[in-house]
Order: C-alpha cells, then structure tokens, then sequence
C-alpha cells in the first residue's frame, strides 16, 4: 500500500509548524517537513516524532525544489496534503530591494508554489489538497509591500483559478488568506516604534481555518471577520481610496 504524505513547506515555525501539529490527526504517514533551516527542521522532529521526515531547501532555487520531485520519483506516494506555506515579506520603498531580493520574493512567492503544485498534483488522488498561503494584502494593491502584495495576488487567482481545473479529479486548491499572524517573523518594532497589527490572530487559527475550508470544498480561506470584513471593504471602495487608507496606515513607521 502507498504511504500517504503531506508535503509541508516553511515547515520549521509559525503556520507551518501549526500544520504539521494539525496533520498528525489526519490519516498521513509521512509528514514531509521542507524548510532551509536543519536545525531548526531537526527541532520539529524532535518535537513531533517519527511521522516528520525533514528535507533541507533552499526553495528560492529552482534546482532544490525539483530534488523534491525526485524524491516524489522515488518514493511514489499519494500525496494528500500539498502546503506551500513558505514565503518572504520586507516592508519598504522599492528602492530598498536589490535585484537578488526581488528575484528571491519573486520566487518563493510565486514560482515555487507553481512548481511544487506541477510536481505534486500527479501523486494525488481524489480527496487530496492543495493549500497556498496567500494573504489578505492579495485583495489590493499596497504601497511600500508592494512586492509582497502583488506576489501574493498572484498566488491567490492562481490557487483560485487551479482549482476549477482539479475539479474533476476531486482534488482543492485553497488560497489561505490571513491578515496580521502572530508569529516570529512578525516586525513588533520598526524605527523604534511599536506596531500596532489590527486583528491579529494566531497561526493555530490560520491553520486551523484553513484546514477546514479546505475540507469544505472552499477556493479561498480567511479566517476572521476582521479579514471578511477587510475583503469587502476593498471591493466596496475604489482601490486609490484603499492605497491611500493603508499608506497613511503606516506612514508614521516608515
């Protein structure tokens, strides 16, 4: 009988950690753990246990995501979860990014979720998911993140898009749009300010929204009426009104 995996990316903390916690309910054998960090990934094992099967990359590569498919190649498994958690955020002025920065966002954000996704689908089978996490700075375009913003538009109408096509193999794809998360990676200060992040949650509630809209069929997934009601706004109200909202938003870190 094949093993049945989940296929997790930014594995070692955050919401890819609360989603690996999460899947070790769920009918899985394997726990496929990516992230660049080892020790940190050998943390999560030791955390976790056994079912965790870490794999160091570097997914900004095109070269490391493809030994993932070889790996897929060699172990033949049917694939119930792919998580493409993994991504890079900076708040800034274009100007602040270097040609290696923008090409790295870019591919983390973007090619690497679409390559891990063409790798993938072939070892799924009806009931599989896919989870991308975008993010609710997909529903407009944001001045001084608008890389991030932009990159993570694509990873939504992408994900939205895939799953109208996996439709008939009975395979989701669900675009995980969060706001604020509360996680490590979260900048609490900037210029020596405090940032106040509105709605905040947690990455066990991202996770474990996610998970659920992705069981009910659903091609996007947010997981606060804070977030629900910040998606309607932005279709209610022109977007230079809502670029201007969020630029005065934040000026006073900048």
């Amino acid at each position: 009988m094949k093993k049945r995996i989940a296929v997790i990316t930014g594995a070692s903390g955050g919401i890819g950690r609360e989603f690996a916690k999460l899947l070790l309910e769920e009918d899985i054998d394997e726990i496929w753990a990516v992230a660049r960090n080892q020790q940190k990934l050998d943390a999560l094992k030791q955390e976790l246990g056994d079912k965790i099967i870490t794999i160091s990359k570097d997914l900004t590569k095109v070269p490391e995501v493809c030994e993932i498919g070889r790996c897929l190649e060699e172990n033949a498994p049917v694939v119930s979860y792919l998580i493409n958690n993994a991504g890079a955020a900076k708040m800034g002025s274009y100007k602040d990014f270097s040609i290696d920065e923008i090409d790295a966002t870019v591919n983390i954000n973007c090619k690497t979720p679409v390559l891990l996704c063409r790798l993938c689908i072939p070892y799924m089978e009806k009931g599989s998911r896919i989870l991308n996490i975008s993010s609710a700075s997909a529903f407009q375009p944001n001045p001084y993140i608008n890389l991030y913003a932009a990159s993570k538009a694509f990873l939504r109408s992408y994900s939205r898009a895939l799953n109208v096509e996996l439709e008939s193999l009975g395979i989701t794809a669900t675009a995980v749009c969060p706001s604020w998360v509360d996680t490590e990676l979260l900048l609490k200060e900037i210029n020596g300010k405090k940032v106040k992040f509105p709605g905040i949650v947690t990455a066990k509630q991202v996770a474990e929204r996610a998970l659920k809209d992705a069981k009910n069929g659903k091609d996007m997934s947010v997981c606060s009426f804070y977030v629900k009601c910040q998606h309607l706004n932005v279709k209610l109200m022109p977007q230079r009104l809502a670029m201007k909202l969020w630029t005065n938003s934040i000026k006073k870190y900048m």
